[in-house]
């Protein structure tokens, strides 16, 4: 019998572990997240077990601060979260999940909470000195992730000359890296920046990339294949909890707290692109707090985390 973890939040609190089967999601009662973990510093567990990370803080400011409810977390694969939402085994998917426009036909999205860069990950000291390196080489992905399907890419640029290992969670990839099954991770920044903080061993490849021809001087120092932004995905039909969430969030953001979220688990500062969306500058027509739609675009004007 299948068996998912998942942890339960109230007001005040992200609260303690539970285990138990996944039942179809019921609109009374809890809000049901589906999320992949471990994504550290998205979501994760402690020593302790407790789930924590940007995702469930922004669950808590988001459910249990704003809106009053309580909600708890479902551990699925990334690579099946969709159908699993789809379902019913969830209500929404909170899981660091890139906007796009494949996933677009599938759910609806919240306006956009986060920007992020698909990155390269090697290991100090490889003869991996820029991107053309990868060619003949074998790399590791998530199964199911923009990080896959930016390896995939560039195994098009490569003619083919490129093998990519997909693993069904991110501490196996990086697994593979540090036994030298793979030359490089193909993930997301922030997750990957993480890596390089608890190994000595993993460096992030530098050089210029789609955020430098995007952002020029205000690009991370590090190559960047792709800019995403991440958002909260919902089934079609559930339109009107939709709004409400999407109304929540952005008066996390235009409060102050997403922002003290923010620095709580990343370096440098929030994508300023987030911020003016639901702090518009004087003058502006956009709303505060109120910010509406089912955002599927590319941010070209952020600080975001290394």
């Amino acid at each position: 019998m299948d068996r998912r973890s998942f942890v339960k939040g109230s007001a005040g609190i992200v609260g303690g572990l539970a285990m138990g089967g996944v039942s179809g999601a019921q609109n009374q009662g809890p809000v049901r997240i589906g999320s992949d973990i471990p994504y550290k510093p998205f979501e994760y567990r402690t020593a302790q077990g407790k789930l924590t990370g940007f995702d469930p803080a922004m669950a808590q400011a988001i459910f249990a601060e704003e809106m009053g409810l309580e909600y708890e977390f479902v551990d699925t694969g990334f690579d099946t979260i969709i159908p699993s939402l789809n379902n019913g085994n969830f209500r929404i998917i909170m899981s660091a999940m890139t906007i796009n426009e494949q996933r677009d036909q599938k759910v609806d999205f919240s306006d956009p909470y986060f920007v992020a860069y698909q990155t390269v990950a090697i290991l100090q000291g490889s003869d991996i000195d820029e991107l053309s390196d990868l060619r003949g080489k074998t790399v590791a992905v998530q199964k199911g992730t923009t990080g896959e399907a930016a390896a995939e890419e560039l195994k098009k640029q490569f003619d083919g000359e490129l093998t990519i290992d997909s693993y069904d969670q991110i501490p196996g990839a990086f697994n593979a890296l540090l036994r030298n099954q793979a030359v490089a991770v193909i993930n997301d920044n922030a997750v990957n920046a993480q890596y390089t903080q608890e190994q000595e061993r993993i460096v992030l490849l530098k050089g210029e990339g789609v955020a430098a021809e995007q952002q020029g001087e205000n690009a991370p120092d590090y190559l960047t294949l792709t800019v995403e932004e991440y958002g909260i995905a919902f089934r079609q039909d559930d339109d009107e909890f939709r709004q409400r969430v999407n109304d929540a969030l952005n008066r996390v953001i235009g409060s102050g707290r997403y922002e003290e979220l923010y620095r709580e688990f990343f370096p440098g500062n929030p994508p300023a692109s987030i911020l003016a969306r639901a702090r518009p500058q004087p003058g502006t027509t956009a709303a505060n707090g109120t910010a509406t739609g089912n955002a599927t675009g590319t941010t070209t004007d952020t600080n975001s985390s290394g």
